[in-house]
């Protein structure tokens, strides 16, 4: 499975985990934008399962987007109120053009 450009029509923010001090001798994680690309935004899988009492849905997609160093599992995707923690990067073809970002999104 591949991108074109011609998919790549949704705006995504790719953001980075920053920990702040929470004042009481520990960190809180924020999320910072490190950049907004155009990707492609193509659902794989889903699941659901019975969490703290009550339904919990997981949804797998893949996200291509053009290829950007840097870019790591600890980072996430953003669309609007949806977000999509990575899970896993690839760069297609290892040829610095493409990257295939596996991603999960929790709904609630």
């Amino acid at each position: 499975m591949t991108a074109s450009i011609g998919e790549m029509r949704h705006r995504l923010s790719l953001q980075a985990p920053v920990a702040t001090a929470d004042g009481g001798g520990g960190a809180t994680r924020v999320w910072s934008l490190v950049a907004e690309v155009w990707g492609a935004l193509k659902p794989a899988s889903g699941t659901e399962s019975f969490e703290a009492d009550r339904m919990s849905a997981r949804v797998s997609h893949e996200i291509w987007i053009r290829h950007r160093a840097g870019v790591v599992p600890e980072m996430r995707f953003a669309l609007g109120t949806r977000i999509f923690e990575i899970r896993a990067v690839i760069d297609v073809g290892e040829r610095h053009r493409f990257m295939r970002c596996l991603v999960e999104e929790h709904v609630p």
